[in-house]
């Protein structure tokens, strides 16, 4: 570090508001929480709003005058106008969707006279850049360094650090791998902040305000700031200084500082329908009379602000929704501004779309399959998919699955693309670093279950999934995807090895661009996972659905089994068993809550006798696990999904063994 570093800059102890002592020439520099400047906690500042989402509470900055989110750079460069030239920037921030070519700005400073922007972080959908003024004897202009996809605007909270040092300019997301970039031209040494100011979520000016949430926002002199927060076991939220007013409540009335920032300033409460939400609602009220909650619109989500608790009481039967044939999986989806839809695999030759209508699902597209096992819905920017996993070959005998697209115009599913493969049970969809993938699970090829499952990459040039990796697979039925932090992991259902069904389902992680095997557990004609987070613990279930053995046929034919549940342990660095549950054949979990309860249901489908067994849906209840509360009439269940609706909350289930399929309701009190 720098001599004029060290006489520039010290920071104090906690990080200072007004009146705080100003900064005193040493090296012992700590952070300065610039969020803290511009929140007081001595008081509130008109049109600053505070918002709790996934557990969080963050600034919305949108409604306050930008000179309000300001503050003069002397007040913190008392002693020395220059900017340190090795500096790290902290930010932890939610970003709603943005339109393709908006862009936003967290932070800048501004010399007050010319309006010149001295130093900015901006962000567009595609691309954080970072922006300064260089100078020299030909002049002065701007330079901008930018770091592609840094994944921020899905609508989650994220943590960024921006480290600045000798020439390269380095980004760490939630704790990854940072990415570096040699600039051309390195920050100066000589940056002048004299005469500045200091603005927190705009530039001085209506255009380019942030619109979304901001937990933290700290300038520490040296270089990288990363090692100061990671590793954290919760990356995306890791914290090095936030304000006061962010911070746990004490629960004492008057140290309730949420109060002295009103949430009724400049509001209007929506009743009746759920409204849209969009720029024109946001920071709107509505109120569900039907379910006594209120919502406030941040970004284009209705967050719940105040709700009275459900509880979950019964199960009533809903709907009973005639099918083409018996049906192997469900998917149901919404599309924006058209509604909600299930998707069924029917093991006839047509599958179907059925759509919410008046409370009730009723048949929307039919689609000619080939014994469908899965549909899976995606979406790659503003384009909607939906694949098919087809298990038996057409009929000119050639083995593929199908890729839909839904045409805006006809208010349809038209197919798209074709890919080969090999009696499919499953595909998933998931996205890593802005990239686009889907894998299937292969589940045999003729009498060889042996063989490779396939994950597929979209080309935005071609705009097709391109083949990108294969993974060695026995009888392979589900894939689950999910991420841990900066990680991404994808698991396996392994079914059966051409003599057994005990297999191996494996777990891989990605690392340097592809998957790699993680960890390895025993399963038993494994046929689903269903992954799930409870507070901050993370939980696989898998579904085992037959205990079979070709040698010991007779002695180990059985499919009251036990179906596991592991939890992550971060210590250990693997997931360990968490409990076992009997079951009757599973073939699937699904996970859902009701209110502040967390309930598991499992697809029981077979006990040996009969196909007529009950299904059970399973309730959270800490230290003793998951615990039986409903057990449900099936027969032959193969799939659950849960899904919510304006009206409440219900549960869809198919039958592999009649056209039946059941939609239950569930009733609160």
């Amino acid at each position: 570090m720098s001599a004029l570093l060290r006489l520039c800059f010290v920071l104090p102890l906690v990080a200072p508001a007004h009146g705080a002592q100003r900064w005193e020439p040493c090296t012992d520099l700590r952070p300065l929480d610039i969020l803290a400047e511009v929140v007081p906690s001595d008081g509130a500042t008109s049109g600053i709003r505070i918002v709790q989402v996934h557990g969080a509470r963050g600034l919305q900055l949108s409604a306050a005058a930008p000179r309000t989110m300001s503050f003069p750079a002397s007040r913190i460069f008392s002693r020395c106008d220059l900017f340190p030239e090795e500096f790290s920037i902290v930010v932890t921030l939610r970003v709603p969707s943005l339109p393709p070519k908006r862009n936003e700005y967290l932070l800048t400073v501004v010399a007050e006279e010319s309006d010149l922007l001295l130093l900015g972080l901006r962000f567009s959908p595609a691309q954080l850049h970072f922006l300064f003024l260089r100078e020299d004897t030909a002049g002065a202009w701007q330079t901008r360094v930018s770091f592609r996809s840094p994944a921020l605007v899905d609508s989650r909270w994220h943590t960024l650090v921006l480290a600045v040092s000798a020439g390269v300019f380095s980004l760490t997301t939630d704790c990854g791998l940072p990415v570096d970039i040699m600039a051309d031209v390195p920050f100066p040494a000589t940056l002048s902040v004299k005469g500045a100011r200091f603005f927190v979520g705009n530039r001085r000016r209506a255009k380019g305000l942030f619109t979304g949430l901001v937990r933290q926002l700290v300038l520490l002199p040296g270089s990288d700031a990363t090692p100061r927060l990671c590793p954290s076991r919760n990356a995306p939220l890791a914290v090095l200084s936030i304000p006061r007013v962010l911070q746990a409540l004490t629960g004492k009335p008057e140290d309730n500082e949420v109060l002295k920032y009103p949430y009724e300033t400049n509001i209007r409460v929506t009743l009746g329908p759920q409204p849209p939400c969009t720029e024109v609602e946001d920071a709107q009220f509505w109120f569900d009379a039907s379910r006594k909650g209120l919502y406030l619109c941040v970004g284009n989500e209705w967050v719940s602000v105040l709700a009275a608790k459900e509880r979950l009481d019964y199960v009533e039967e809903h709907q009973n929704l005639f099918t083409n044939s018996e049906t192997l999986g469900i998917e149901v989806f919404r599309i924006p501004q058209v509604g909600l839809f299930v998707a069924t695999a029917n093991r006839k030759a047509t599958s179907a779309v059925y759509k919410w209508t008046e409370e009730k699902f009723v048949s929307y597209q039919n689609i000619p399959t080939h014994q469908a096992q899965a549909w899976r819905h995606f979406t790659i920017g503003k384009k909607i998919f939906l694949a098919v996993a087809n298990f038996e070959p057409d009929e000119k005998g050639q083995e593929f699955s199908v890729i839909y697209k839904w045409s805006h115009r006809k208010l349809k599913f038209t197919p798209y693309q074709s890919i080969a493969t090999h009696s499919a049970r499953d595909w998933e969809a998931f996205e890593v670093d802005g990239e686009h993938f889907l894998a299937v699970a292969n589940h045999r090829e003729g009498d060889n279950h042996n063989i490779d499952s396939v994950i597929y990459k979209w080309n935005p040039a071609t705009r097709l999934f391109e083949a990108n990796q294969t993974i060695a697979t026995s009888g392979a039925y589900d894939w689950e995807f999910f991420s841990v932090g900066p990680y991404s992991f994808l698991v396996v259902a392994n079914t059966f090895n051409g003599t057994s069904t005990k297999v191996h389902s494996h777990l891989y992680i990605r690392l340097l661009g592809s998957f790699q095997l993680f960890q390895s557990f025993p399963t038993f004609g494994a046929a689903d996972w269903e992954v799930f987070q409870i507070g901050e613990r993370i939980f696989l279930a898998v579904a085992n659905s037959h205990s079979y053995d070709v040698e010991m046929q007779v002695q180990n034919d059985s499919y009251v089994i036990n179906s596991v549940i592991y939890e992550l342990n971060v210590t250990a660095q693997a997931f360990v068993k968490f409990q076992d549950i009997p079951t009757c054949s599973a073939l699937d979990w699904e996970f859902f809550s009701v209110g502040e309860d967390y309930f598991l249901v499992v697809a029981n489908s077979f006990d040996g006798r009969t196909f007529s067994v009950n299904s059970i849906i399973y309730r959270w209840q800490g230290y003793e696990g998951f615990v039986a509360v409903h057990s449900l009439p099936t027969v032959g269940c193969r799939d659950w999904e849960a899904f919510t609706t304006t009206a409440g909350a219900y549960l869809i289930y198919s039958s592999a063994k009649e056209p039946l399929s059941r939609v239950l309701r569930l009733r609160t009190r």
